[in-house]
């Protein structure tokens, strides 16, 4: 099965040093272990733009689709035999990166 970790945080900037070496190091465990698919950083809200064309409504708005004191940070795509593993892997994830995760399965 496939997982997403969703990384949130509350505020702006980047992972610390100390944070960041233990996240390398959480990745390089995950490719070991056969989990890693991938996984990546995301830009601050304040950069974000949210499009809505249903029906064509041509709709373009700078900033995040909701306003919130928290926001995804960035996330890992992981594959796990289980729900048990995926919660675990996720566990040691956000005590690597200091910061909330949550886990949801992919579908398909």
């Amino acid at each position: 099965m496939r997982y997403i970790f969703s990384v949130i945080h509350s505020a702006e900037g980047l992972a610390t040093g100390a944070e960041m070496e233990a996240i390398d190091a959480f990745n390089e465990k995950l490719r070991a272990e056969g989990h890693w698919i991938m996984a990546c950083g995301i830009e601050s809200p304040a950069n974000a733009v949210t499009f809505d064309n249903r029906d064509h409504a041509g709709v373009r708005q700078n900033g995040p689709f909701v306003e919130n004191s928290q926001f995804f940070s960035g996330f890992w795509i992981i594959s796990a035999d289980s729900d048990a593993v995926a919660h675990e892997l996720a566990a040691e994830g956000s005590l690597c990166c200091h910061r909330m995760v949550e886990v949801r399965r992919l579908h398909g």
